[in-house]
């Protein structure tokens, strides 16, 4: 009786295993760009790759395991996002009571999509990096997210009216979607080094 276990336990291991293989890269690089933090990809993608271990035979019995995995680091990034603002707001607290402030602050130039990215509500923000990033159908990134495909569509869209006006692209007549990609290839250059 044992054996069957330890078979079913090295077999779960190794379904775990190739998953990870498969899919750990993609999980840091959605939450490199969920959150803007290259060094806490790892860790979260870590995190959520934890989290599906102790869940394994729900996970692997999914319909879409790999949406469930997208959808734990979704929910990690989140938390974590969460936390850094309430971290900010203290600190902010903190300082303004401060009477030396400085003068004219060193306002970057130019902004970039990552930078943009981050100002977007979380939802809209997830939204636009798993259809065009990650080249998500609406319907993955529902399932992913567990919202509707209505609601994909219409957190896309804005977020990605959004990032055109915050990136100042309204006039040149280039689709959205591939001005997100191009400027998020070189991400995969960038992520590949942090792995």
């Amino acid at each position: 009786m044992s054996t069957v276990v330890d078979t079913r336990d090295d077999s779960a291991s190794a379904e775990f295993h190739a998953f990870f293989e498969r899919h750990h890269r993609e999980l840091a690089r959605l939450a490199h760009l969920l959150t803007g933090e290259a060094d806490a990809a790892d860790d979260l993608a870590a995190d959520a790759l934890l989290a599906l271990w102790h869940r394994w035979d729900r996970v692997r019995d999914a319909e879409h395991p790999v949406a469930y995995a997208r959808g734990v680091v979704a929910n990690l990034a989140r938390t974590r996002i969460r936390s850094a603002v309430r971290e900010r707001r203290r600190v902010a607290l903190f300082w303004s009571g401060r009477q030396d402030r400085t003068e004219g602050p060193d306002v970057p130039a130019v902004v970039d999509v990552q930078g943009a990215l981050r100002e977007l509500p979380f939802r809209k923000r997830a939204c636009v990096v798993l259809r065009h990033a990650f080249d998500l159908s609406e319907k993955d990134t529902a399932l992913t997210l567990g919202v509707s495909v209505g609601t994909v569509k219409s957190q896309t869209s804005k977020g990605m009216a959004e990032l055109e006006r915050r990136l100042g692209h309204g006039g040149s007549g280039a689709p959205a979607s591939g001005r997100v990609r191009s400027v998020g290839a070189p991400l995969d250059a960038t992520e590949g080094g942090h792995r």
